[in-house]
């Protein structure tokens, strides 16, 4: 059964070839994806907690409530996410002095310097994922992309895997 917005797209759509390209993006996207686990393992991280310390640096004092929220995911799966950066000594689990059943997540000095290895990593990847392109068509690329991305009503930086049991 279809919905009524997906109707009118269809309807709205010029008639053009099929050309894959929702295939070609999962395939860069698994493609992409994988190369950065890469990388990162290099440094001692996985994807999940990539994503996770760069939310916590972006909002130092972050619930474990309103992480859960801004990830997509039922507050008991925070834990399991973020247990492993507390054992690295990469986070700080911190009670909210406004509410003390909350905990608020904090980086340690050793993430930040990670934070900045990781930074390095990540644009080395994207260059190299997009060496292909000029300037041109790399802004082009991600103007339509992010076009996609908002259509699709997808969180900006949130990778839709922490909504699965085992992450992306």
């Amino acid at each position: 059964m279809s919905h009524p917005e997906q109707e009118d797209r269809e309807q709205s759509q010029p008639n053009r070839p099929m050309r894959a390209v929702a295939f070609q993006l999962a395939q860069l996207g698994a493609h992409a994806a994988q190369r950065f686990a890469d990388r990162i393992s290099e440094i001692g991280l996985t994807p999940p907690e990539a994503g996770i310390l760069r939310l916590i640096a972006a909002t130092p004092g972050l619930s474990q409530r309103s992480l859960a929220a801004q990830l997509g995911v039922v507050p008991s799966r925070v834990v399991a996410l973020i247990d492993p950066l507390d054992r690295k000594g990469l986070i700080e689990r911190r009670r909210s002095p406004a509410d003390r059943r909350n905990h608020e997540l904090h980086l340690t000095p050793e993430a930040g310097q990670l934070l900045a290895r990781l930074a390095a990593v990540a644009l080395a990847h994207e260059s190299d994922v997009t060496a292909t392109l000029s300037d041109a068509e790399y802004e082009q690329l991600a103007g339509l992309l992010t076009r996609l991305a908002t259509a699709h009503d997808l969180t900006p930086g949130v990778h839709p895997g922490y909504r699965t049991p085992t992450g992306p």
